[in-house]
């Protein structure tokens, strides 16, 4: 992991790292270079439970595997919210697609999955709040968030969600928005930010950034991600890099180890 800091010359680092090179960030970080070898050391993700808040998982694609849980957010009939168990699957593909890319990097992790989007990712803030409110309180090691909300009446109890989360020792990762807004939780101190790099060249590079909005960058630049149907297609945004989550998993307590 390379630490950076803002180049004299240039902007400080933001939604995104797609117009620089790591060559051309100073590294100010002093000691032993810490890279993917030094901090997981081949941790698989055993033991730890990642859900994945988004649009549903398709159960037993190939780049997925076996997920262990799977509900729903859905209206009640008196117009209210409540999550159930759910077996509909993914509605658009964007959950199964983060969840391939969990699956990639932290193979023996327990993936729990909570529908939060519906067809053409269409979804509401409530609905967000609902999934998120019942994950944080199944006690989850790792909650991946590759959506968010620019909804400002939200973040009062998004914070507060956000902040529960992080005392009852559950890492929450979310991707930044992909155009430079406000959006949220990913802006929360509570929530690990992660964007993208366009470095294809090197799948494992991941780069900290000192300075805010966002901490982390991770491949997510034509990625290659699980779809609907069994089928995989290559796709850009911020939500694919949130590999970093799984990097949350396979690090997150002595059992991910060997």
């Amino acid at each position: 992991m390379t630490a950076t800091t803002q180049a004299r010359e240039r902007p400080a680092l933001t939604w995104r790292l797609v117009d620089r090179t790591p060559a051309e960030l100073p590294v100010v970080a002093d000691g032993e270079r810490i890279g993917p070898e030094w901090a997981w050391g081949g941790a698989t993700g055993r033991s730890v439970r990642v859900c994945i808040v988004d649009s549903g998982v398709e159960r037993d694609h190939p780049l997925v595997g076996p997920v262990d849980g799977s509900w729903a957010v859905v209206k009640t009939a008196a117009g209210g919210l409540e999550v159930v168990e759910s077996e509909a699957g993914d509605a658009c593909g964007h959950g199964t697609a983060c969840a391939g890319i969990v699956r990639r990097t932290a193979p023996d992790c327990g993936l729990h999955s909570v529908r939060v989007l519906g067809e053409h990712f269409s979804g509401t803030g409530d609905m967000l709040l609902a999934g998120l409110r019942w994950a944080v309180g199944q006690g989850f090691e790792v909650i991946n968030m590759s959506l968010s909300t620019t909804r400002v009446r939200f973040v009062e109890e998004l914070r507060a969600l956000t902040d529960e989360a992080y005392f009852r020792g559950s890492v929450i990762v979310a991707s930044a928005h992909n155009t430079p807004v406000e959006s949220f939780p990913w802006r929360f101190a509570s929530v690990i930010s992660v964007g993208s790099h366009h470095e294809e060249a090197d799948p494992e590079m991941y780069l900290y950034n000192p300075l805010p909005p966002v901490e982390f960058f991770a491949p997510g630049q034509n990625v290659q991600v699980a779809w609907l149907g069994g089928r995989t297609i290559r796709s850009t945004g911020n939500s694919f890099a949130t590999r970093s989550s799984p990097g949350c998993a396979r690090a997150s307590c002595p059992n991910t180890r060997g």
